[in-house]
């Protein structure tokens, strides 16, 4: 029996469909699916909603499903939900070979504290890596730990797992660390009023002068 963070699920094979046919699965606490890819016609299956809606937090989500006795590897490709209650309506699996290389678009995640003062701009929160099928990295680490105003990291600068290659132009730009618009308007201020401070203390002592 599968448990909540074990990625074997039990699809049902479904010959109904239609949007009444939908929301009763729904309500029966389960999952719309359909299985596509490598040739294959495309498979409608049910999921159980608890364990697959758990699995698919993460990105990129790999699912080893059991259809009809036989084992599938598939790739969480879309997912569909409800705009205003974010309920899964629907999934679209792809189906992949262990072993198979695959594009997909991993989030970046910023780790660590710029300079004082500055903040970290992420300018880009995925970038496109091609990697096999069963080792798709969850998330790519930026350290951002000390860095200075102007420090701008680009996709070729990322730390890849290994076997992992990048798709995204090596040039883009990822995260960009500045000092925040807020700051510098504040700043200008300040340099403004020591400025018409200064000019005042000088007319005064001209006018003393005189």
């Amino acid at each position: 029996m599968s448990t909540e963070t074990d990625t074997k699920v039990i699809a049902e094979v479904r010959e109904n469909f239609g949007k009444g046919y939908a929301r009763r699965l729904r309500a029966a606490g389960q999952i719309p699916a359909v299985i596509y890819g490598h040739g294959t016609e495309p498979v409608h299956v049910s999921l159980p909603g608890h364990q697959v809606s758990l699995l698919i937090r993460r990105a990129n989500a790999v699912l080893e499903l059991e259809v009809a006795g036989k084992q599938q590897l598939t790739l969480v490709k879309d997912v569909q939900k409800d705009p205003v209650h974010q309920i899964i309506e629907h999934i679209d699996l792809l189906v992949v070979k262990k072993g198979e290389k695959i594009q997909v678009d991993v989030p970046v995640v910023v780790l660590g504290e710029p300079f004082a003062g500055t903040i970290a701009n992420l300018d880009n929160a995925t970038v496109t890596l091609e990697v096999e099928a069963t080792h798709i990295p969850e998330t790519i680490e930026v350290d951002v730990e000390g860095l200075e105003d102007g420090t701008h990291i680009t996709a070729a600068d990322l730390t890849l797992p290994k076997g992992a290659a990048l798709v995204t132009e090596p040039e883009t730009l990822v995260v960009a660390i500045s000092v925040p618009a807020a700051t510098l308007a504040e700043s200008d201020e300040i340099e403004a009023a020591d400025e018409a401070a200064a000019e005042e203390q000088s007319e005064a002592a001209e006018e003393a002068a005189e």
